[in-house]
């Protein structure tokens, strides 16, 4: 019946997330000289024609140094015509591309009484979706079904982009590179992510997509890259954006509590005011962006069922009551000294308050007998404060430039655990503190040297961060916390690179050749009187190369090819030494002896344009060498689990993804895509050394999974859109176990009022709360099954105005 109904709404209400169809240009430049003295010509006559039919379009004339250049000049075959009094009328053949924003057309020699006309060849360049081979970009505010929420779940209808247990995949592959306006922060991660679902996505212009990095961005992230940019508007004098969401999730009770533990929450409430500025005078730009976010969820609702070899067989529940008070304040300053010369400075604040009330019951196999309840109370405080200053220099060709900058993060986190530990005979009181400092520095240097056919760039980053960490445990009468875990630990880590590119296009060729020299010297001092950890470390010296190459069949399509390589660093918490207890009895820790995992990518892509829409596909193949994955084992004796990080040996993807867009008739549209992987995990050997050291034994695994989602927008009039999106998830492997399918349908409506320039929205996400979060563990002695009911299913609504 539900089947029946999401096709007949299918029907009734249909592109979420229109993806921004890039309108390539770019700046044209030059300089002009007499051929026999080489002496600069200023005031020569040039003008751009279209070389199809020699109509005038663009027109200027030479400086005194004898330069010249076109701004704006879209993708497509042009005819230079360069006229000076007394010399020779000459022509050239331009082509523009759309893989360089700057092309410099070096010096162009007149002579004296000499004409030529050349035979010009006539193409044309018609936008499409990722014109530039490197990435694919979204516009935030396209998105209607998820308008009012957080920048995790604004990316969830993304082609490739699924969201598994909190993180972002692409790909089947959630070891993602995350940035804000281009740079690593600790609001969401150095190399790994965090703090997405806490980001208002009020605060955020586009998403960038990018799976196949070139050597400039950092090697980090085996599957892609997703660039967070926040708004920033430059029109003159001063204006803005006002808006606020509100919201309520968690609607009805999709599973009942297990007997004697406090209520879950129903009905959670949201707020997210948000307001942007913007002055631009003169040589001036300033802006500010402030977000608060607060909301109350259901963050986990999951019922485990684990099962021993000895015949034991523990049922538990983990409820988890979240509020959270989520503020961010981003503002700076563009000073525009010269034509030359550019400043800029920027500072982040970020400050994010959370408070769980969590239970978490244990019972026996028929539920006739409580074993334990464990209830926990979290006040976390995480800060983050951010400064950038950097320096642009604009050489006098166009696009010719010399980029200088120095970042600064600081991360603090101040967390606190309260517990409750009652069982049948007695109750104790056990609590443990956590304090982390993060400090990380990064300076770059980026140098880009436009060509006639393309440009060159290259560039210099170092980092330093170190990140001191201190947890104090207070167990109370026979307690599961290992008071004797506790303690110091310091986290050093420096990386300086190197990186150069080459980019080179025709109109028919389009190539770019990278590599990236990266030293890592990683740093990991522990508490020496740790019962099983000691200090530990790594380095390496390696390069990341990258290729890519395309070749355009015509004017509408065109194949593409990429290789990589790239590393995925352990985080800080992945090493972590120190054993967590929102779970009792299934215990994370962290491996200081954790090492990177290295992957080799591969993928051959196809684009075409057609009549209002699009389609791409691209063929896939990802190997990594030293998977990182959690590991559960046991103990002899004992019930309880430790999940803990470990290097397994390889494990491939080979895959293929799918983008079909088409306006069908003008007031409705639809994105369809897809991506079909089978995943391989080769058999492992590894050994978790805490509490005491135990083996688990991996065998080898494969299957076929993907996902499909199917994206549709209707145009009631010109102020009303509604959208509806259909989101499938197919089961697939991890190192130990599997995790099972998922299936949501969201629906968006939006409506634009006060001539433009106020905005109405009401949607709501997974209408029919199918979204469950299930897995399978099999361990040595033991497996477990769990399912999160986690809050999925929420209704906002708001309003914003611009100004």
């Amino acid at each position: 019946m539900k089947l029946k109904i999401i096709l007949v709404l299918s029907f009734l209400v249909m592109k979420i997330f229109n993806v921004t169809a890039q309108n390539n240009s770019a700046t044209l430049s030059g300089l002009i000289k007499d051929k026999t003295s080489k002496v600069p010509l200023p005031y020569v006559n040039i003008v751009l024609k279209s070389a199809r039919d020699q109509k005038f379009l663009f027109g200027t004339v030479t400086a005194e140094d004898g330069r010249f250049n076109f701004t704006d000049v879209p993708s497509g075959n042009y005819l230079l015509e360069i006229n000076a009094t007394g010399y020779k009328l000459k022509l050239q053949k331009v082509f523009v591309g759309t893989l360089s924003d700057f092309l410099d057309l070096n010096t162009i020699d007149l002579e004296e009484d000499i004409n030529a006309l050349s035979e010009v060849v006539v193409t044309s360049k018609t936008a499409e979706i990722s014109a530039k081979m490197d990435k694919k970009v979204f516009s935030v505010t396209d998105n209607i079904t998820q308008s009012g929420g957080s920048v995790l779940q604004s990316m969830q209808s993304l082609p490739g982009v699924t969201i598994n247990d909190g993180k972002v995949q692409l790909r089947g592959n959630d070891k993602v590179m995350v940035l804000i306006d281009g740079k690593q922060t600790a609001l969401t991660g150095f190399g790994n992510q965090s703090g997405l679902d806490n980001i208002p996505a009020s605060a955020i212009e586009k998403i960038e997509i990018i799976n196949n990095p070139s050597a400039k961005f950092d090697a980090n992230g085996n599957a892609g890259i997703i660039n967070i940019i926040y708004k920033k508007n430059k029109q003159e004098g001063l204006n803005g954006k006002i808006g606020i969401s509100s919201g309520y999730g968690a609607l009805w009770e999709r599973k009942a509590n297990l007997p004697t533990i406090r209520p879950q929450y129903q009905m959670t409430p949201k707020m997210n005011p948000s307001l942007s500025l913007n002055y631009r005078k003169n040589k001036i730009n300033a802006y500010v962006q402030a977000d608060y976010l607060y909301t109350e969820t259901l963050n986990k609702n999951e019922f485990v069922t684990r099962t021993y070899d000895d015949g034991a067989i523990i049922n538990q529940q983990t409820v988890r009551n979240r509020d959270t008070h989520f503020t961010t304040i981003k503002s700076g300053i563009d000073w525009n000294y010269n034509e030359h010369n550019t400043f800029a400075f920027s500072g982040l604040f970020g400050s994010e308050k959370i408070i769980d009330n969590g239970d978490e019951p244990f019972f026996n196999q028929d539920y006739s007998e409580r074993l334990r309840l464990w209830r926990f109370l979290e006040d976390e405080l995480k800060t983050t404060v951010m400064a950038s200053a950097s320096y642009e220099h604009k050489f006098k060709e166009a696009g010719h430039r010399l980029n200088a900058g120095i970042n600064y993060t600081y991360h603090r986190e101040d967390e606190k655990y309260f517990f409750t530990n009652i069982l049948p005979t007695y109750t104790g009181q056990d609590s443990f503190k956590l304090l982390s400092d993060e400090k990380v520095i990064d300076i770059n240097l980026d140098y880009v040297q436009p060509l006639k056919y393309g440009r060159f760039e290259t560039g210099f980053k170092f980092r330093n961060r170190e990140i001191p960490t201190n947890m104090q445990f207070f167990p109370g009468q026979n307690s599961p916390i290992d008071a004797n875990a506790g303690g110091w630990a310091n986290y050093k880590e420096i990386i300086p690179a190197l990186y150069s590119n080459y980019i080179y296009e025709t109109n028919k060729i389009e190539a770019e050749l990278g590599l990236r020299y990266e030293y890592v010297k990683l740093q990991y001092d522990v508490n020496p009187n740790h019962p099983t950890y000691k200090s530990n470390g790594y380095h390496y010296t390696e390069p990341f190369p990258s290729v890519r190459f395309g070749y355009k069949i015509n004017d509408k399509g065109k194949i593409t090819a990429f290789y990589n390589r790239r590393v995925d660093r352990p985080s800080e918490v992945d090493i972590r030494i120190f054993p967590k207890y929102d779970d009792a009895e299934i215990i994370k820790v962290g491996n200081p002896a954790l090492r990177p995992q290295f992957t080799s990518a591969f993928e051959i892509g196809y684009k075409k344009n057609l009549e209002k829409g699009y389609f791409t596909a691209s063929l896939y193949y990802r190997v990594i060498n030293g998977t990182i994955t959690r590991i559960a084992t046991t103990i002899p004796g004992s019930t309880l689990i430790y999940n803990v990080f470990q290097n397994a040996d390889e494990s491939s993807s080979f895959g293929v993804e799918a983008v079909y867009s088409k306006e069908i008739t003008s007031w409705y549209s639809f994105n369809i895509n897809g991506n079909l992987y089978k995943n391989t995990i080769d058999a492992f050997t590894v050994t978790n050394l805490y509490p005491v050291p135990s083996t688990y034994y991996g065998e080898s695994q494969e299957m076929v999974s993907g996902n499909a989602k199917w994206n549709n927008t209707l145009q009631f009039d010109k102020t009303l859109k509604g959208q509806l999106s259909f989101i499938y998830l197919a089961p697939d492997i991890i190192p130990q176990g599997k995790v099972g399918s998922r299936f949501s349908v969201d629906l968006g409506f939006k409506k634009t009022i006060q001539k433009g320039k106020g905005e109405v929205f009401l949607n709501a996400t997974d209408i029919f709360n199918t979204l469950v979060l299930q897995k399978n563990i099999k361990g040595q002695d033991f497996s477990y099954i769990s399912k999160d009911y986690y809050e999925t299913q929420v209704v906002r609504f708001g309003y914003s105005y611009k100004f």
